[in-house]
């Protein structure tokens, strides 16, 4: 604890004491946080597609850009174009002047994050971005990559339990236990595009991690939506003001 919250601490306590019997109430409010970048110049935006690749037991690709579609169709302004879904990883082999992967292969071409290097030079081809900008009149392209993969870990983990105290009422105590978890990670790297330009405006690259008991069986896609529900709020906050909503203790 540092001096100055001590002081705060001794300050405020010292407050109530002299207050008697004043009386505390509580007050809603509202903390804005600006936009990362100005989208006022586009009036639409297009969710091209992602490099994806770790775990093939989900469409990454697809579920990104399907999910993100829905969310900004109900936070911001611009018209979300519906189209589908680039294959970037197609795209990078062609631009190699190597033959387009069949679905199966593509999806095993990008296992680790070595893997995903080699064709995130996708993201720096403005030439490539202001030809898909302009097939669609020049709108905000989102881009990216998403690293699905399982993880394992083991360790002590300290879990609640249910037991007895002195007067044989149930309470709930921690208990640190060995255990073997299981799960899986998720590692999006949003890009945001200028459709006109082809230029990089902004990117931000995100991990959180989802682990379950080893004896749990949890589907990948029900995983995936639940990380992807911690990295929405910053993404959206990315392209519009978002308030957060909090609450002050005031002294009457």
């Amino acid at each position: 604890m540092t001096v100055r919250t001590a002081a705060a601490i001794v300050s405020f306590a010292a407050g109530i004491g002299l207050a008697g019997c004043s009386s505390f109430y509580e007050i809603s409010v509202e903390t804005p946080i600006q936009a990362k970048i100005d989208v006022s110049a586009f009036q639409r935006v297009l969710v091209a597609g992602f490099l994806t690749g770790g775990a093939k037991t989900i469409d990454a690709n697809t579920e990104t850009a399907r999910l993100l579609r829905s969310q900004l169709r109900s936070k911001q302004d611009m018209r979300v174009i519906d189209t589908d879904v680039l294959s970037l990883v197609d795209e990078v082999d062609r631009q190699k002047g190597q033959a387009p992967a069949t679905a199966t292969d593509a999806e095993s071409k990008i296992k680790t994050d070595k893997d995903l290097e080699a064709y995130e030079q996708i993201f720096s081809n403005a030439e490539y971005w202001k030809k898909v900008g302009a097939e669609y009149q020049s709108p905000l392209i989102v881009t990216g990559s998403v690293m699905f993969t399982e993880v394992s870990k083991s360790g002590v983990v300290s879990r609640p339990t249910s037991m007895p105290n002195e007067q044989g009422l149930e309470e709930y105590r921690s208990v640190r236990t060995y255990s073997d978890m299981k799960g899986y990670a998720l590692a999006p790297k949003f890009v945001f595009i200028d459709g006109r330009t082809g230029a990089q405006l902004f990117s931000e690259t995100y991990h959180e991690e989802a682990l379950y008991p080893s004896t749990q069986n949890t589907p990948a896609l029900s995983s995936y939506f639940e990380l992807m529900d911690k990295v929405l709020p910053s993404f959206l906050n990315t392209l519009s003001s978002q308030k957060i909503r909090g609450s002050r203790v005031l002294l009457k």
